[in-house]
């Protein structure tokens, strides 16, 4: 790593003609046509599409959610020669455990905009974005897998002072999370994780509940791999239309908010709400990272960083959400399972769509954590 250890503070300040170039491409957009009656089963509808594009031309408001970011305290500070953004919001108690948390893809720090309220109760919160996402990005040189973004998270833990933490993430974060008990098992104290899964076949007689899960793995696999083929692959193929068209950055995503939230939820603004959710687009559109956060997947894809290199010592607790394909007797192999929960209601951005359920989880793991 090198020795920079600068910590800089940051204000979001999106220029008034990049607001105005978003809303003229929007108008401009281009549609494809697609079959009739083929709903949501080859992609997102061109319907659906358009009339959301409409509400983030005409109804969203990118102030108003700028100045919600800018009500937490953000810092940059350079690590291993990329700058990293994040969140730091201390809690009111001097003694509070630091917590990091740590989004996946394709979120962003909008993930945790729910929770920061209820969780800074409790911890000093550090929220970084992700090495290629939206303020951190775009990354500046290839082999930015995610050991390396592990490294950089614990130098960033380091830089900040905080010898002791917890940490919390999903999807990408349930992949860092994990990495960095493993690096610094005298430093984390615990990691909490939702969306966990394990490359390897799950022991014993599977619960009913636990064979739906890997079915929905073999639907993940298979069905709906078709961005991992992509992102793993040819991400630089498909920077080109994420950058230069918003639409394209929004069905990319939309796509996701659909497919892994809460299977309840009809639509994704039925599970996640409209403005986060465009808040989060308006991220990667803006710092124009579709690109290089794809390039995390390109980059772990070819260093075979994938599965886990030993089984994690540190205390890990796993909170399972409807789609979430956890299976403990697969995950027991990789972690020190101490602590599981199971919802009925929530889904993949866990944060988002059941904040009360992950904030009860979370203080429930670690507080046992600290009682012994």
């Amino acid at each position: 790593m090198q020795n920079n250890s600068g910590i800089r503070p940051f204000t979001i300040d999106v220029p008034q003609a990049d607001l105005d170039d978003l809303r003229d491409r929007l108008a401009r957009t281009r549609w494809a046509a697609d079959l009739p009656g083929a709903g949501w089963s080859r992609g997102v509808p061109v319907s659906y599409l358009k009339e959301l594009a409409a509400y983030w031309r005409d109804g969203y408001d990118w102030r108003a959610h700028e100045r919600q970011l800018n009500g937490y305290p953000q810092f940059v500070t350079e690590i291993d020669g990329q700058d990293i953004h994040f969140l730091h919001v201390r809690s009111h108690r001097p003694d509070a455990l630091p917590l990091l948390l740590i989004h996946g893809w394709p979120g962003s720090v909008v993930e945790f905009l729910t929770v920061i309220g209820p969780l800074s109760e409790t911890f000093h919160l550090v929220i970084p974005s992700i090495p290629g996402t939206a303020f951190s990005g775009p990354t500046r040189e290839a082999g930015w897998d995610t050991g390396r973004i592990t490294r950089a998270f614990a130098e960033l833990m380091d830089r900040l002072g905080y010898d002791r933490y917890g940490v919390q993430g999903g999807d990408t974060g349930a992949v860092v999370g994990p990495g960095l008990g493993r690096l610094n098992p005298d430093k984390v104290v615990g990691v909490h994780a939702n969306g966990l899964y394990a490359f390897g076949a799950p022991d014993g007689e599977l619960t009913e509940a636990e064979k739906e899960r890997l079915q929905h793995f073999e639907y993940l696999r298979t069905e709906g791999a078709g961005y991992v083929a992509l992102q793993t692959t040819r991400p630089q193929t498909l920077a080109h239309g994420l950058h230069d068209s918003p639409v394209a950055q929004l069905a990319w995503i939309v796509e996701k908010f659909k497919e892994w939230t809460d299977p309840a939820a009809e639509l994704p603004e039925d599970a996640v709400d409209r403005d986060l959710l465009l808040t989060n687009v308006m991220l990667y559109w803006l710092t124009g990272t579709g690109g290089s956060s794809a390039n995390c997947y390109y980059e772990t894809a070819h260093a075979g960083a994938w599965g886990a290199s030993s089984r994690s010592p540190v205390p890990t607790g796993v909170a399972v959400f409807p789609l979430d394909v956890s299976i403990r007797s697969a995950l027991e192999r990789e972690h020190t399972i101490v602590h599981w929960s199971e919802f009925p209601r929530g889904g993949h951005f866990a944060a988002m769509e059941a904040p009360d359920l992950l904030v009860a989880d979370v203080r429930e793991f670690f507080g046992r954590l600290a009682a012994g």
